[in-house]
């Protein structure tokens, strides 16, 4: 790319990620201090631009963005980086090349189906985005603030599309912030009809060959950066200062 289109590439995703941002603290997801999305820089491959820690999802905009470089180094913006979001996306985006963006919140639905230490069912149409495509980090020691934990979390990642952390929450990843941000509402939203579904009765499956067949069709790549789209639209339209 050239120096102008690295340029034009690296704020649309620093827009994107402002957007969604904007999104999970109004879908709930942000909980305290906990929480981060990550774009990988389009010229600097080894750098990330992260949310600032402490800072309430609901109020990001584009110029809070921070750069952070493969030491955890902040080399853009004024304000210190979360050091679990250093832990852990520093790692995943290391071990996964393809991933442009990563995403971790402590939803409640996530959060509380992880204490189950189980994969998703396919018992919704939803749920079948992350049929055979998802993972369990089958392990808790606290906060994750030592580079060595991020690494066991990539290596349960794999090259899935989203993990669940036992006893803490989700991770999904995508090609770009559209894709990672899509697969972590939608996975926080069958997190929370499995729940209800357990509650109520025996949930039935769909079987193996027609989840596997609408995995196809509702989880690739393209399907995870459409789904994004109208919620793009909204949340641009009713907080445009995002972009400052």
């Amino acid at each position: 790319m050239s120096t102008a289109e690295i340029a034009s590439e690296r704020q649309r995703r620093k827009e994107r990620l402002a957007a969604a941002f904007r999104l999970f603290g109004r879908f709930g997801f942000d909980e305290g201090v906990a929480g981060h999305i990550t774009a990988r820089d389009p010229e600097h491959l080894d750098h990330f631009w992260v949310n600032p820690f402490a800072m309430n999802f609901k109020q990001i905009k584009v110029s809070d963005l921070l750069l952070v470089n493969d030491a955890g180094e902040v080399v853009e913006g004024d304000r210190p980086v979360n050091r679990a979001a250093f832990a852990i996306h520093s790692q995943v985006h290391a071990a996964r090349p393809d991933v442009i963006a990563a995403a971790h919140a402590h939803s409640i639905y996530g959060k509380a189906f992880s204490s189950l230490r189980r994969l998703l069912d396919p018992i919704t149409q939803d749920a079948c985005i992350f049929y055979d495509d998802h993972s369990v980090f089958d392990d808790y020691t606290g906060v994750v603030l030592d580079p060595e934990e991020g690494k066991r979390i990539a290596s349960a990642l794999g090259e899935n599309k989203a993990v669940i952390l036992r006893n803490h929450g989700l991770l999904t990843v995508g090609h770009s912030v559209d894709e990672a941000a899509y697969w972590f509402i939608s996975m926080e939203r069958s997190c929370q009809a499995q729940l209800l579904a357990s509650a109520a009765g025996d949930p039935v499956h769909i079987d193996a060959e027609m989840a596997a067949l609408t995995a196809g069709q509702v989880g690739s790549h393209a399907a995870g950066q459409f789904g994004f789209s109208p919620m793009w639209d909204w949340i641009t339209e009713v907080e445009s200062d995002l972009f400052d």
